[in-house]
């Protein structure tokens, strides 16, 4: 591929395969060779971090001042320098950094009603609509034949695109996709300015291109005139943002608008271990439709490593609790926090990880999204709720209650929105319900406490710790180990995916999850998301090994010994291993948090030594003032009323407790056991 002669190039490069080094080595060479000269290469990709990389790449490699950027930063650039020729003697228009506020006046100026969450919706709409060259009058018929779900009538979007467009005229402002706009009406329509264009820029590499939307790629043709130097890198399999208007058909029919290009298909997957590279075949293996003409099976060049973890739990508490305890035994065991990372469908699944992850002391950091208690609709739903508290039944349900009061922000239960921005809101509130439903026996008084003590827990800030990211945000990143969690029918597939294609996208997202992961691999789902609640199915993308068969397809001839694959009984056998707790007073199944803490039911008799606990107590708060950190970082308090309570008196008694993992156990095991046996707080810490 590096030395592949000038013309188009079609590269395929599955993940983990050194894509970048083999296009900037690509890059490198015909520049050191004199094919080409530095300055007369234009790489475009998507994002500025991946441009500043490349860049860097192909300074060390010898070919300082070839150009890398983003395709709006190269178009912005050239807008720039030829505005007084395209907008008559005058400076570029001032560039909109986001489309919502016009939105927002347009949608007024026709008749919509929207919050800024419509407004959000509206903007993405917009943005598919100009992106995928569709004008406002075309707007209805083209979102009905995309199968697109747009937040209000789609003869409503329309007006309001059109309503949008005259403000934006009205305040001589452009937005992004005016400014790709300009830059191929400068070439299309400015025969001068085409040619200073294509005298600069000779060579163009095109990075992700399964991403590109009808609109980048007409630039592309505009910057390529009648040449065809082009080399383009893509992985079909990679394709998860159709919804915003990439299309993968440009990669898929590449060879066909270029019938001399030549195609180089890169499949050693130099990333993740074979039984990690055997999965991901295995999940993208039963792909169907068009973009899987264009899958790779990859073979693994890494040495064999563990195999995947499959398991399931009762409801998703209990997820997030065994996520959390392995994230901390990985940190113990020697991982970097920051090299784990637990990986969910949408940001609402965060909040339950984020408490988990707090409740076992491992320090984590939010990628691509608000915190979950930081979000707007989160805390006008835990405003609300606070005020309900003054008219509230004190007999009903507490599900009921809360669902009562957060009708009053708008939201109803089983009344999922179209619009990607309104349904996210939507989950992000249903979370709190699914909350309120896995603690029955609270008041709505006690339920907001609760809230309040998780928000504050939420918020210590950290430097470096696990990644909690949705799929999409993950695209391009890489960890140590990942955590693919949420994994069950209508979250993954999420529940709106209800075409063929929309199905086959979802499976994709799986397989860029699982292809994040370099040495260890958990997939996980709940059986319900509250105890008792609505019993959900394992993904229909999960029962798919068969004997031997990860290992086979992760290692080819090349890897070696990769080890054994999953059979179906064992497979089996993990997704129905979970962690049952009992109550030592009643043995009753204990659900709650906080009862598999205090290993016994609410309402059974404790047998808590008070003293201790005081002790415990003390001590916990002098030590968080020695770290400077808030005392539950420490332990909580319903762990340390569990020790008061199981006053145990050695390692692996303690162990047993929940929230006492082993990061836990090593920091101050030795303390707590000496507490337990009559120790006092200042021969521990002293009395300052």
């Amino acid at each position: 591929m590096v030395t592949a002669p000038a013309g188009p190039l079609c590269v395929l490069a599955g993940a983990g395969t050194g894509k970048t080094r083999a296009i900037t080595h690509r890059i490198a060479h015909r520049v050191r060779s004199g094919q080409v000269r530095a300055q007369h290469v234009l790489a475009v990709t998507f994002t500025a971090r991946a441009a500043a990389e490349m860049r860097a790449r192909i300074d060390q490699l010898g070919a300082a001042g070839v150009q890398a950027r983003t395709f709006h930063a190269a178009a912005l650039r050239q807008v720039r320098y030829f505005a007084p020729r395209l907008f008559s003697g005058r400076d570029m228009p001032e560039l909109l950094d986001s489309k919502a506020r016009l939105v927002g006046l347009a949608a007024t100026r026709v008749g919509v009603k929207i919050d800024g969450t419509g407004a959000r919706d509206l903007a993405g709409e917009i943005e598919w609509a100009k992106s995928s060259l569709i004008e406002p009058a075309d707007y209805a018929v083209a979102a009905a034949k995309a199968l697109r779900e747009p937040p209000f009538d789609a003869a409503k979007v329309g007006e309001v695109y059109a309503a949008y467009e005259r403000v934006k005229r009205a305040q001589g402002v452009i937005d992004f996709e005016d400014m790709i706009r300009a830059a191929i009406w400068a070439m299309e329509e400015h025969e001068d300015v085409a040619q200073q264009i294509r005298s600069q820029y000779r060579h163009f590499v095109v990075d992700e291109y399964q991403d590109v939307n009808p609109m980048q790629q007409r630039l592309l043709e505009s910057w390529l005139g009648d040449r065809d130097d082009l080399t383009v890198v893509g992985d079909a399999s990679q394709t998860i943002y159709s919804f915003t208007g990439a299309s993968a058909s440009y990669l898929v029919d590449f060879k066909r608008r270029h019938p001399a290009a030549t195609v180089v298909r890169l499949i050693r997957d130099y990333r993740s271990t074979p039984q990690v590279v055997g999965l991901a075949n295995t999940v993208i293996g039963q792909a169907r439709g068009e973009l899987a003409r264009l899958r790779l099976e990859l073979i693994g060049q890494r040495p064999a490593g563990p195999e995947p973890v499959m398991r399931s739990f009762p409801d998703e508490a209990q997820e997030a609790a065994a996520v959390a305890a392995r994230c901390g035994e990985l940190v113990a065991a020697g991982t970097p926090a920051e090299e784990i990372a637990v990986l969910f469908r949408v940001n609402a699944q965060s909040e339950v990880y984020q408490e988990a992850l707090a409740e076992a002391g491992v320090p984590y950091v939010v990628h691509g999204a608000e915190r979950f208690f930081e979000r707007v609709e989160v805390r006008q739903a835990m405003i609300a709720l606070r005020a309900a508290t003054r008219s509230a039944d004190a007999d009903a349900p507490l599900t009921e209650s809360v669902a009562r009061a957060l009708e009053g922000v708008g939201w109803r239960p089983g009344d999922t929105p179209a619009g990607g921005a309104a349904r996210e809101r939507w989950e992000a509130v249903a979370a709190l319900v699914a909350l309120a439903e896995s603690m029955p026996a609270l008041t709505l008084e006690a339920f907001n406490e609760e809230l309040a003590r998780r928000a504050t827990l939420q918020h210590v800030p950290t430097v470096a710790g696990v990644t909690l990211s949705s799929l999409h945000s993950a695209k391009g990143l890489e960890w140590d180990a990942v955590f693919l969690v949420g994994l069950a029918e209508g979250t993954m597939p999420v529940i709106h995916a209800r075409t063929p294609d929309a199905v086959e996208e979802e499976r994709r997202l799986l397989y860029v999850g699982v292809t994040r992961a370099r040495h260890t691999l958990w997939l996980s789902y709940a059986g319900a998301r509250a105890p008792g609640g609505r019993p959900r199915r394992a993904s229909r993308f999960l029962p798919m090994l068969e004997p031997g068969r990860a290992a086979q397809q992760g290692s080819g001839r090349h890897a070696g010994a990769a080890g054994r694959g999953l059979g179906k009984a064992e497979v089996a056998a993990r997704v129905r291993r979970t962690v049952a707790v009992s109550c030592r007073v009643c043995g009753a199944g204990l659900l709650s948090g906080a009862e598999r803490k205090l290993g016994r039911c609410a309402g059974c008799p404790a047998d808590r030594d008070e003293e201790l606990l005081a002790r415990l107590l003390d001590w916990r708060a002098r030590l968080a003032a020695v770290q400077k950190v808030p005392p539950f970082v420490v332990f909580t308090d319903v762990t340390l009323a569990a020790i008061a309570e199981r006053r145990p008196g050695r390692r692996e008694e303690l162990a047993v407790i929940a929230g006492i993992g082993p990061r836990k156990l090593g920091l101050y095991g030795d303390d707590v056991l000496a507490l337990v046996s009559g120790t006092t707080v200042e021969d521990l810490v002293g009395s300052d």
